[in-house]
């Protein structure tokens, strides 16, 4: 049992870096003006359409919250008797990804791209991170995420490839994402939805086709355990012996 809760936490802790490397490529991504990552798109919109007052005033974070939420409810809709419970995880998972994404769109508002060639470099550097957070998540074995999630459900069901399925649902949020700018605003907003956009849909997958192959390193983290648990007594230990000693 002490191994296995040990095995959960160690799990969880390195999907929680994972998670953060993920969101400051989302931030990053963002604050090129080029075009968000796909996954942030309607939250994005959404976020903006909320300074103005035309919806409630919630950050990019919060409004992926409500984004997982929904992907979550589609895919009990989709898979109804046979959606495992247990994927209700992912409602956790993506709220620390939410939550996340804003404490890095707080980091990042120093980053203010000048020109052109810094907000591709911006871009790409956002989609690299992007990339190799994905892959590292993915590594890490937990439930998916819900921007995953969703896509396997409806593969499970219709029997069509995931990466078809995914891409699919890829340009069906940015098709809703450019559908709410012109609800809200009358017209394109290309820093939402831009090249940068399109580059990520392409890019963000290549990147994590090449890390996912190089992450041997990450694996035999995550399956170190020993060095772990002694650490974990060991502290446990000298935390008791200095109160003993007080």
């Amino acid at each position: 049992m002490k191994e296995k809760i040990i095995s959960f936490c160690w799990q969880h802790l390195l999907l929680l870096v994972s998670l953060f490397i993920m969101t400051v490529g989302v931030a990053v991504c963002v604050r090129s003006m080029l075009g968000s990552s796909v996954i942030s798109v309607l939250p994005y919109v959404f976020e903006r359409a909320g300074t103005q007052g035309l919806v409630p005033a919630l950050t990019i974070g919060q409004y992926t919250y409500v984004m997982n939420f929904v992907l979550v409810g589609g895919q009990i809709l989709v898979l109804r008797r046979r959606f495992e419970w247990v994927q209700l995880f992912q409602l956790v998972i993506g709220f620390l990804f939410g939550t996340l994404i804003d404490v890095n769109m707080a980091l990042t508002a120093w980053l203010d791209p000048v020109g052109l060639w810094q907000q591709i470099a911006t871009q790409v550097v956002g989609c690299t991170v992007l990339g190799f957070g994905i892959a590292l998540e993915v590594c890490c074995g937990s439930v998916t995420m819900p921007g995953e999630g969703f896509p396997v459900a409806v593969s499970r069901v219709t029997g069509i490839d995931f990466p078809k399925v995914k891409i699919v649902v890829d340009v069906l949020l940015v098709a809703l994402g450019v559908m709410a700018c012109y609800a809200f605003f009358g017209e394109w907003q290309w820093h939402i939805i831009g090249v940068g956009t399109l580059f990520a849909m392409f890019f963000v997958g290549a990147v994590v086709r090449f890390a996912g192959k190089r992450l041997g390193w990450f694996r035999r983290l995550l399956a170190y355990r020993p060095g772990f648990r002694r650490y974990v007594y060991g502290l446990a230990r000298f935390i008791y012996n200095r109160k003993s000693a007080e």
